[in-house]
């Protein structure tokens, strides 16, 4: 198989699932994702891929500088592939997708299509906060939507990620039912229990990874499960170059590095050339927090020992829930292999991520949160206004998939794809 592999990308967030395939060779028709913001990531992504692509990478990197705006990025793009990002609702806008998908294509067919339903309504932590288990949440049944385009555009395999607990959600209920409909549909599939620091992440992520493949297809898997990547590293290799910051410090665009690459970043494909720092923000803290995350610090560079909230001194602990959630203050060490879980609520507050170097005394910059999930410096997290928007940028981060272990997914999936003749 020579012809380039094509994909739509489902619930995309802000691509990272869709950077391993590009980086992998994969064409994208179309992204559709429901949040504003993360969809002008995808259009910045796009454009960067675009001018890479046609040797004018300088119209990028005078964006990450500041020194053109937005608009003027998007208007050195085509047309089609800026549109090509839908802000729309799967389900309640697939008509207009569709019809829009189908411009796009003209007809032709699309070899794969990836994403995964939002992950709240399988999370084992989404399921205890709710007082229903979630059993009331409408996202527990979005499956049905990626049925729908799976028999719509008939894709030789799709590629469907999400969050452990999609397998014991009411009691198992939701995967079967969910394999049932794409059986339907005419797939056969497997699912792959994956940890992030196999592929090279230097993250503690645990996620499901669920590949369906036309029935007439005689391909075998690959074993996901053991893959075991040669990228390894300590989570000080994503703060080593960094420039040094103090709470509530920063520069959207731009800022230079403090040091030199190292191996991870360039064979990660954190750092890929451009030496443009963005987005190495920082959010303020209250005196109180910061007290707190020094003696967290501390607690870790000592002994190796996580802080208990229950051992600080009651005029630190102001959460009334003094019975779960004793971690709610983490540091993210710098002198172990991976890190624990980045997940959305980082956006809400930096407490479980705290920077391990106790003279910064905050926590982690968006930048850093980055790269704990792999994706490329020069890869910009965009607000639905121009300009930095810290808490959009952490949302759309801890959502993510992480683009190393992406890219993984899309070499083994290409490679098996050529098998077909």
């Amino acid at each position: 198989m020579n012809k380039e592999l094509t994909y739509i990308d489902l619930f995309a967030g802000a691509g990272g699932l869709s950077e391993g395939f590009i980086r992998a060779g994969y064409k994208p028709v179309a992204h559709v994702e429901f949040d504003q913001a993360a969809c002008f990531s995808l259009k910045t992504r796009l454009a960067y891929h675009y001018l890479k692509a046609n040797n004018q990478i300088k119209i990028y990197t005078d964006y990450l500088k500041g020194k053109i705006n937005r608009e003027e990025l998007y208007s050195q793009i085509p047309e089609e592939i800026i549109s090509s990002v839908f802000n729309k609702t799967i389900g309640a806008d697939n008509e207009f997708i569709f019809n829009e998908i189908e411009k796009l294509t003209k007809n032709k067919e699309v070899d794969l299509i990836i994403g995964g339903p939002p992950c709240q309504a399988y999370s084992l932590v989404g399921r205890a906060r709710d007082e229903n288990g979630m059993k009331n949440d409408k996202r527990n049944f979005l499956y049905f939507q990626y049925y729908n385009f799976l028999k719509k555009y008939n894709p030789k395999v799709f590629v469907f990620e999400n969050v452990p607990g999609l397998l014991s959600a009411r009691k198992g209920e939701y995967y079967k039912n969910m394999c049932n409909l794409f059986a339907r549909a005419g797939y056969t599939t497997k699912h792959f229990k994956l940890e992030a620091n196999h592929f090279g992440v230097l993250q503690n992520r645990k996620r499901i990874l669920i590949i369906g493949y036309k029935k007439e297809l005689n391909i075998t898997l690959p074993d996901f499960e053991n893959f075991r990547s040669n990228l390894t590293s300590e989570v000080n290799s994503i703060f080593s170059d960094l420039p040094k910051l103090q709470a509530g410090e920063g520069i959207d665009k731009y800022v230079e590095y403090s040091g030199k690459t190292n191996n991870w970043l360039e064979n990660a494909h954190v750092r890929n050339g451009l030496d443009i720092l963005t987005q190495h923000v920082a959010r303020p803290h209250t005196i109180q927090d910061k007290e707190i995350y020094h003696i967290a610090v501390k607690k870790w560079n000592e002994n190796h020992n996580r802080l208990d909230y229950n051992d600080l001194e009651d005029r630190l602990k102001t959460h009334k829930n003094r019975h779960s959630f004793f971690d709610r203050f983490k540091v993210v060490a710098a002198d172990i292999p991976y890190s624990h879980t980045v997940v959305a609520h980082i956006a809400k507050d930096g407490h479980y991520y705290i920077h391990p170097d106790i003279e910064q005394n905050r926590s982690i910059s968006v930048r850093e949160a980055a790269r704990l999930q792999s994706f490329p410096d020069d890869y910009y997290f965009e607000g639905v206004k121009e300009g930095a928007n810290r808490t959009a940028a952490f949302k759309q981060i801890g959502n993510a998939v992480p683009p190393l272990m992406a890219y993984e997914i899309a070499q083994k999936i290409k490679e098996l794809l050529c098998q077909i003749n």
